[in-house]
């Protein structure tokens, strides 16, 4: 149980990839969701989202997508489903934020699963925060969603294994 933990609460040294036009993978896992949806938390309208799953086993550290001004930041509570059920996002407990750079506004949301019962975000409006630096975490299995634009490149695939930090999600434009 102890080892289990300790590698839980791992945080690996990592190579970290940076760009202003690039949107970086949030969390470890696997992408189980690229979709178009309808945001009706945030911007109230049309946004291209990729989830990432994270199971007990990935590393939980979660990292800013882009650098820039946080917007927005709410916690919300809700519900323990499973992190894969297509509900989760809206009906979960999560933290939702949004960063602004010149290049536009992305929504991250940290959403706990049916184990995760603990999300923890360091995030508040008006910090200027760096690409791939820490915004929190999630115990124990969870996920998390990114909302960008519609028509921004992606360039990951469903079911790819990503890594917090260096797998570039999508470009903007």
């Amino acid at each position: 149980m102890l080892l289990f933990l300790v590698s839980f609460f791992r945080v690996p040294a990592r190579r970290l990839s940076t760009g202003d036009d690039l949107v970086i993978c949030p969390a470890d896992g696997k992408v189980v969701v690229i979709e178009e949806i309808t945001d009706e938390e945030y911007f109230k309208d049309k946004r291209l989202q990729i989830s990432i799953f994270m199971s007990p086993a990935n590393v939980h550290q979660n990292r800013n997508p882009i650098g820039g001004e946080v917007v927005y930041s709410k916690y919300h509570k809700g519900k323990y489903l499973v992190a894969w059920h297509p509900k989760s996002s809206t009906e979960n407990e999560r933290h939702s934020v949004v960063i602004r750079n010149g290049h536009g506004e992305v929504l991250v949301k940290q959403i706990a699963g049916a184990m995760a019962r603990r999300i923890v975000n360091y995030l508040s409006v008006g910090q200027k925060v760096q690409q791939s630096a820490e915004m929190g975490f999630i115990k124990f299995g969870s996920r998390v969603d990114v909302l960008l634009p519609v028509g921004t490149a992606v360039e990951v695939q469903l079911n790819q294994v990503v890594q917090g930090g260096v797998t570039v999600l999508a470009k903007l434009k």
